[in-house]
């Protein structure tokens, strides 16, 4: 068994099933992706297993069901989650973002800090930001970053809770290639460091390059899933996403699926 586990997880919207009965396993130490056309689910998923959305099914974290608890208790224990958008506290530097989020939010907290003043040992967070090459940024606004800048203080700021598992929601949204390769190189860095990532992301480029699995979704239902090389040599895939750049051929594919010029496949949009 995986650290994180779902099973038969199901969202429905109204009469609209968004998720139908989707099972993944995301092992200790490696990077999933999960991908699929606009649409498909994806983010909707995150959102059930982090508890953002209510889902049927189970949903197991490290071989504890946690599918009736809040999205805070589920952070808690380990499960943590970034966003599409970066998220930042503007008016705070990239180190107090990292000490904000930190920080455990409850009442005992509330009343230790009345009565103490807050442990403003950052040699940890250093080293989180060191791991993603923004040491010299720590006193920086994140106003002053560049856009990628801005998506790895956003991974900073989610490593800074000590997930034993992080949901990423399209990191790479808005990158060039260059920044996103960089981002992918940090991510598969984190991984290959004991960290286990559950990746969502239109760039394919990035995802079948440093992912170790791949599940694909379609209108919500599990398409195909396997290792990058099988994935590319899905037809299923191929027609519902990849187009035929990625598993072979010629042009990606929009949601309508009429060819999208020029536009790297899995670059086709934004959003769910």
């Amino acid at each position: 068994m995986g650290m994180l586990t779902t099973s038969g997880l199901s969202v429905s919207f109204g009469g609209k099933r968004a998720v139908d009965s989707f099972d993944l396993d995301v092992k200790a130490g490696s990077l999933v992706g999960l991908i699929g056309p606009n649409g498909a689910g994806k983010t909707t998923t995150i959102d059930a297993i982090t508890g953002f959305v209510p889902a049927q099914g189970s949903v197991l974290f490290d071989g504890t069901d946690i599918s009736g608890l809040s999205s805070t208790m589920r952070a808690r224990t380990g499960l943590g989650r970034t966003w599409q958008s970066s998220e930042l506290f503007d008016d705070l530097t990239v180190m107090e973002n990292l000490q904000v989020a930190s920080e455990r939010v409850d009442v005992r907290g509330f009343l230790r800090d009345l009565f103490r003043p807050r442990n403003d040992d950052v040699s940890e967070l250093m080293v989180i930001l060191e791991s993603l090459d923004l040491a010299d940024s720590a006193d920086v606004l994140p106003t002053d970053l560049s856009h990628g800048q801005r998506k790895l203080v956003g991974v900073a700021r989610a490593l800074a809770a000590k997930p034993k598992v992080l949901c990423m929601d399209e990191p790479a949204a808005g990158l060039d290639t260059e920044e996103s390769q960089t981002l992918g190189g940090r991510i598969r860095a984190l991984v290959d460091g004991g960290l286990s990532v559950l990746l969502i992301d239109h760039d394919m480029g990035l995802v079948l390059t440093i992912c170790d699995y791949l599940y694909v979704l379609d209108f919500g239902q599990l398409i195909a899933e396997g290792t990058p090389a099988e994935i590319r040599a899905n037809s299923k895939v191929i027609t519902a996403y990849l187009g035929e750049r990625h598993g072979g051929g010629s042009d990606p594919t929009g949601d309508d699926g009429a060819p999208v010029d020029g536009a790297p496949v899995g670059e086709v949009g934004v959003g769910e």
